[in-house]
């Protein structure tokens, strides 16, 4: 991780920070997380971090692809590893609870909008609606 992370960052001509190794790797062991999230995350093993530090360090991770965010609430972005495999999100609107799913099961729709000439970003794909579990407690 810190190999390719100092290597992207040395392209980009930023040097590999501890603070910046902490946030990835909090995202990557968080698997979803906002950046507050990630803050107390990092702030369990370095008090020393702030926000505007994850918030800053999010971006930068962005950028160089390491991370990639998506809405899963109407608040903050929540961000995600790319060494994951891409998904899609499913968010029961009951209990907040998120699932990936692999992008086939979208597949059909992708197609649809591909035939229009729209190029669809799956990673950032989330649908919202409710869970087994909180559909069978609100029957």
């Amino acid at each position: 991780m810190s190999d390719d992370l100092a290597a992207r960052l040395r392209e980009q001509g930023l040097r590999l920070t501890p603070q910046r190794e902490l946030i990835l790797r909090a995202v990557e062991e968080l698997r979803h997380a906002t950046p507050d999230e990630v803050l107390a995350h990092v702030r369990g093993q370095v008090s020393s971090v702030n926000a505007s530090t994850v918030y800053r360090t999010l971006e930068v991770l962005e950028e160089l692809g390491l991370v990639r965010h998506t809405h899963l609430s109407d608040r903050a972005p929540t961000y995600h590893s790319t060494r994951e495999h891409e998904h899609i999100h499913v968010v029961c609107r009951g209990c907040g609870s998120v699932r990936s799913y692999d992008p086939e099961i979208v597949a059909s729709l992708v197609a649809a909008l591909g035939e229009d000439g729209f190029s669809v970003d799956v990673g950032h794909l989330a649908i919202f609606g409710t869970c087994a579990d909180c559909s069978a407690a609100g029957s």
